[in-house]
């Protein structure tokens, strides 16, 4: 006799109550002996009635046809779309943090009695999203890698459609660009000949190389994972190769001679990179540098220092010189000029309130509009008089 029953989720409110309660929509399960074989499984679905129907479909004809091999287990569906990510070279820190949702998402649907990827219907991401940790923009990141996952498994046909899409953003409040100041950055490389090596002696390679760095990351735009990885071959003269555009034509920038000199004077960590061995992951060279600046900021009496506050002052200062959007926006990487436009729309108008200005200042040297002008001030003085 077959026996079928809620198995109760961790947020569930009835969970206290075990197999009596039926009247929540937790996963349905079902139990007992079949035709003298032991059944302990999933049935894959929510609703009471259609879970009745089934099992008296299996008790007159006995027990339905194993998965298809299309339908493929959570597991293969993952390791299936980190291959395909890999195909597409994606960068490392993208398939790291692929992997930790995967992880996630594993011990979720183990958690849950799940096995196929089918079975994530709307509801069950829903609870899935609960279940994470992540705050803000992580959690709006995590959730498009959620979103691309599935469209995926939804292009492989392995379901129907993609439920992800119908779930919402969680509400963030975007934090606004923070540049340095020219007073700041100042403060900053000054500090750098008071950071000490691990013996306590300062002024020795570790703070040139950190003055290095910090002068590639205010004038190159670079994020801070690129910086630290930057081969010595991709610095030619005073040009610094940045990256190749996917129409093949490399994007090149030019450093100012301070910065040129400060990178030809330190001696490269190996010969092929200034910062970095060329071994290990690249997160943890990037981390172990993020450490090293966290202590200049607080030498330099910098709150809130961080390493993407050169890119922001990168960029900012080339908006407020009226270099075009587009061209910061290849400078920067960005996919699209949207990108830009969205990470740097104060310092736009900024810009256009500056540009302003500037033209009221060049009216002034115009006899037109300055005739006009005098002629409108004398006309008010006499209607002034005359009241």
């Amino acid at each position: 006799m077959l026996t079928i029953y809620r198995r109760h989720l961790k947020a569930c409110e009835h969970r206290a109550e075990g197999r009596r309660y039926r009247r929540c929509r937790c996963p349905i399960w079902v139990d007992g002996m079949l035709h003298g074989q032991e059944i302990r499984k999933s049935l894959e679905m929510r609703d009471w009635e259609r879970a009745q129907r089934a099992i008296r479909e299996w008790e007159a004809e006995g027990l339905p046809k194993q998965e298809e091999p299309s339908q493929p287990t959570i597991e293969l569906a993952c390791s299936r779309f980190l291959a395909d990510a890999e195909s597409r070279e994606l960068r490392e820190s993208t398939l790291k943090k692929y992997g930790v949702m995967f992880r996630q998402l594993k011990s979720f649907a183990a958690d849950q009695g799940f096995l196929f990827l089918k079975q994530f219907d709307l509801e069950a991401l829903r609870l899935f999203r609960q279940s994470w940790q992540d705050g803000g923009i992580s959690a709006v990141k995590k959730l498009e890698r959620l979103r691309a996952f599935m469209n995926f498994a939804h292009e492989s046909n392995w379901i129907e459609l993609n439920p992800a899409k119908k779930l919402k953003n969680p509400k963030v409040t975007q934090e606004p660009t923070l540049p340095f100041s020219q007073e700041e950055v100042i403060r900053i490389l000054a500090a750098c000949s008071k950071y000490p090596d691990n013996y306590g002696n300062v002024g020795g390679d570790n703070a040139l190389r950190l003055r290095a760095l910090v002068l590639l990351l205010r004038y190159s735009g670079m994020r801070i994972g690129d910086a630290v990885t930057c081969a010595v071959d991709r610095l030619k003269g005073n040009r610094l190769f940045l990256y190749t555009q996917k129409t093949g034509v490399p994007v090149n920038t030019r450093l100012p001679q301070v910065a040129v000199d400060a990178l030809n004077t330190i001696v490269p960590v190996t010969p092929g990179y200034f910062f970095w061995s060329g071994n290990g992951e690249i997160d943890t060279a990037s981390g172990n540098w993020r450490r090293s600046l966290r202590k200049l900021f607080c030498l330099a009496g910098v709150d809130g220092g961080h390493p993407h506050r050169f890119r922001d002052t990168f960029a900012v200062e080339l908006l407020m010189a009226s270099v075009p959007l587009e061209r910061v926006s290849i400078l920067l990487g960005h996919s699209s000029v949207r990108v830009t436009e969205k990470h740097y729309s104060p310092w736009i108008h900024a810009r256009q309130e500056q540009l302003e200005a500037d033209l009221e200042r060049s009216w002034a040297r115009d006899p037109i509009v300055f005739a006009a002008t005098k002629g409108t001030r004398e006309v008010h003085a006499k209607a002034g008089a005359v009241n």
